[in-house]
């Protein structure tokens, strides 16, 4: 089913349908009220190439590097533009800042970002053509490594456990073996399973990462670093491919009597896998956060990261319910304050293709196209033929249409665009429709959908790290 803010969304479109009065999307520039400059300083204006029209400031690199990388999987092939703008934006020496406005400008080594490094190299990786650029940006990585083995948002800070797992991803993606990247004696792996709780925690939290080791240097459980590191922890890389399976479900470690320390490598990605597969259960088949302040919301990121990372870790099956969860609720979670998020639309491409899921009609939503459409025009599209190669017969497989599906689709949600056809003929027919079920309440059997997360810079590592959750991209 869609979020109540999506079919919230399609009520007002179609009052305003019905009416005459269609309101055009909010893209105007906040920072020309007096009032708004007062409050903050004007937004960075998004360069041509750049994927998304919010602020690029503390996530440019990396929406950009995972729209990349999702549209490679779909075999749409980018604007020449969109690469250009990722690879102009690698530094001097190798690394990726968050975002540079002017690249003629020197990069400042401390303000580098070890997690858009990691993306950038992951997405040129799959592109090809770039092995300069990925390699400079592989001996960044192995110089800013920390003398524990792991990686810190920025140089010269502590390690953490989201930024370890990125980093670890990166190198797989790159072909250089994570056990052989040390530093001090100390391998990428070393340094991410620092981060993990072992047999000497209680039973509910062995296997889960934290973000970093708290003022008592106790590890407590964090299921967004959690759901990013399992991906390392199982070897894997974006993008994510349909793998095989593991006949019995992810095991609890096998902790015998007086077993203390980290858990042997060859258990850790199991031992995650149970932890985050007992967390999906308790929050019905999704993630939750609790920021300051606020109610717990659904964690739409940390749900996806958990899907990807079961997937790579050989349990598709324990991952197909999330899927679904996502394929049903995330249509809010793709819409930016001006216009699609490409960071999440992509994310949510890349649970698809990952789980065998149709992104061109996930949920009802094309999320290939909205994808396409929140950037540069592409080079090329896949061929309709292609596209369609596992269409349902009554499916629109091909780009070119934003939603696709008339009926409620195979991952349970209904699309968009139909709801508000819908809302349009009822007005049509009989005007008192949706006033009348309002009034009724719902139908018998149906449930209320999930209230949707709080709006928060769900891209900006810095404030999850504020909130306690650490790279919460």
């Amino acid at each position: 089913m869609l979020s109540a803010a999506a079919r919230a969304g399609a009520a007002l479109a179609c009052a305003a349908l019905l009416t005459g009065t269609a309101a055009a999307p909010a893209l105007a520039d906040d920072s020309a009220s007096p009032a708004a400059s007062a409050v903050s300083p004007s937004p960075v204006a998004v360069p041509p190439g750049l994927y998304g029209k919010d602020d690029p400031t503390y996530d440019g690199v990396w929406r950009q590097s995972l729209a990349l990388l999702a549209l490679h999987t779909a075999q749409v092939r980018p604007a020449d533009a969109a690469v250009r703008w990722l690879t102009g934006q690698q530094c001097g020496d190798g690394g990726w800042p968050s975002f540079r406005a002017d690249t003629a400008d020197a990069c400042t080594a401390a303000t580098e970002d070890s997690n858009a490094t990691a993306l950038a190299v992951q997405a040129l990786t799959a592109l090809g053509g770039h092995d300069a650029a990925t390699a400079r940006g592989v001996s960044w990585l192995r110089r800013h490594q920390n003398p524990d083995g792991g990686w810190s948002y920025n140089p010269g800070g502590a390690s953490d456990g989201n930024s370890t797992g990125l980093a670890v991803n990166a190198l797989v993606a790159a072909k250089a073996d994570p056990a052989q990247v040390r530093k001090h004696d100390r391998s990428a792996y070393d340094g991410l399973a620092s981060f993990q709780l072992g047999c000497d925690a209680p039973a509910a939290k062995r296997g889960a990462f934290a973000y970093q080791p708290d003022k008592s240097g106790a590890l407590e459980p964090n299921d967004l670093a959690s759901a990013q590191a399992l991906l390392a922890a199982a070897g894997g890389a974006l993008p994510v491919a349909p793998g095989a399976r593991r006949e019995k479900p992810a095991a609890a470690p096998d902790c015998a009597a007086g077993a203390k320390g980290a858990l042997p490598r060859e258990s850790s990605a199991e031992a995650d896998a149970h932890f985050l597969v007992g967390r999906l259960a308790a929050g019905k088949q999704r993630l939750m956060q609790s920021l300051p302040g606020a109610a717990p919301a659904p964690d739409y990121n940390a749900t996806s990261w958990a899907v990807l990372g079961l997937v790579a870790a050989g349990h598709p099956d324990q991952a197909s319910d999330a899927a679904d969860w996502l394929a049903g609720n995330g249509y809010a979670w793709m819409q930016g304050k001006q216009g699609v998020n490409p960071a999440s639309a992509a994310t949510l491409l890349l649970v698809a293709k990952a789980t065998g899921l149709d992104p061109y009609n996930f949920g009802g939503s094309n999320v290939v196209q909205m994808l396409v459409n929140s950037g540069p025009a592409p080079a090329s599209l896949p061929s309709a033929a292609a596209s369609a190669a596992s269409a349902a017969p009554d499916g629109t497989k091909a780009p070119g249409s934003s939603v696709t599906g008339a009926d409620e689709d195979e991952n349970g949600g209904f699309s968009p665009v139909w709801l508000i056809g819908m809302g349009l003929a009822a007005g049509i027919g009989g005007g008192v429709f949706l006033s009348r079920r309002g009034k009724r309440g719902p139908a018998a059997g149906t449930a209320p959908a999930a209230a949707p997360a709080a709006a928060a810079p769900a891209d900006d590592a810095r404030d999850g790290a504020a909130a306690g959750g650490g790279d919460d991209r």
